[in-house]
């Protein structure tokens, strides 16, 4: 069944999922009490070590050579992985939600820039117009809280979505020698590597509060599975429709907010959550319209050339 489905809403499903299990995370760090710095480097070696096990388990002897097939991407990835993290929780901690939210939504919008200037990639013109109607929803799902809080953590907000934007646009522009892409879930470790030595160096190699400890379990418990997902999105996906999924994580995690700080979300948030969810639906009824369209006119099959090529290569090896 799986094996059936076009590579495009495959990358979708596959993003997605990681993006329904990262929501949480939001409403944990607002829920803990620790120092960003032991935060972080709780954060940083909990999700590493989990990380790492199951780059090992898949690849075993094969790992260095599955990371050094990576490119740029085994330099650019995990410090932009690492850089997205420390931003989110330092901007969250400095000034007000919504804030962090409207900056961290412009990545799909910067992820697609860099995709064009640096990369030469081109969105469809159905994608930007997608964006853009995503970026506008989240924003008024967030408009309630704007301007409060301090201007540093704005500055540093700022520094999400151009994290986030780098990490999806340099993966899916790895093609390497499948037709899926380059495998970059293998260099989440060294994100989280990278993310653990400014936490060490600040003093955050200690203990964390005890009533801490069940939180970052939790985080231990979602957050792997949650990268590996999104990680795994560029595979299928460009970096731009990547983070385009990920503006779910505005709508699932202010509706986790709701159930269980009891936070009612304003009017323009449901309009904004809206927009999001029937501009997304939309896009992919319209993706399936337009392949049956091609079908029925005879033209060829682009999912069964897709899994040739697979094929042909797997044999090759």
């Amino acid at each position: 069944m799986w094996k059936r489905l076009p590579f495009r809403l495959r990358g979708y499903l596959i993003t997605m999922t990681g993006v329904l299990l990262l929501s949480p995370d939001a409403l944990l760090i607002k829920d803990t009490q620790a120092e960003v710095a032991t935060f972080m480097f709780w954060r940083g070696l909990l999700l590493g070590s989990v990380l790492l096990v199951i780059a090992a388990l898949r690849y075993r002897a094969r790992l260095p050579d599955a990371i050094r097939a990576c490119g740029a991407a085994a330099w650019w990835c995990p410090l932009a992985f690492a850089g997205s993290a420390w931003a989110f929780v330092c901007a969250a901690r400095l000034t007000a939600a919504g804030n962090v939210l409207v900056m961290m939504n412009l990545a799909p919008l910067v992820a697609g820039l860099i995709g064009m200037i640096v990369f030469g990639q081109r969105l469809r013109r159905q994608t930007w117009v997608v964006i853009a109607v995503c970026v506008t929803g989240a924003c008024l799902m967030a408009a309630g809280e704007i301007g409060q809080g301090s201007p540093l953590g704005l500055a540093i907000a700022l520094f999400v979505p151009i994290s986030i934007a780098v990490n999806t646009t340099v993966a899916s522009v790895q093609r390497g020698d499948r037709q899926r892409g380059v495998d970059t879930t293998v260099v989440l470790p060294l994100g989280c590597l990278a993310m653990l030595v400014p936490a060490v160096l600040l003093g955050g190699a200690q203990p964390p509060p005890p009533e801490d400890v069940q939180r970052l379990a939790l985080l231990a418990l979602f957050l792997p599975a949650a990268y590996f997902l999104i990680q795994t999105g560029p595979r299928y996906l460009p970096g731009a429709e990547v983070s385009l999924v990920m503006l779910l994580e505005t709508l699932v995690g202010a509706l986790l907010v709701w159930w269980w700080l009891g936070e009612v979300p304003p009017p323009l948030a449901f309009v904004g959550g809206g927009m999001i969810v029937a501009a997304m639906l939309l896009s992919g009824l319209r993706d399936l319209h337009r392949q049956r369209r091609k079908a029925a006119a005879g033209a060829p099959d682009e999912r069964l050339l897709q899994e040739q090529v697979m094929r042909e290569e797997e044999n090759a090896d």
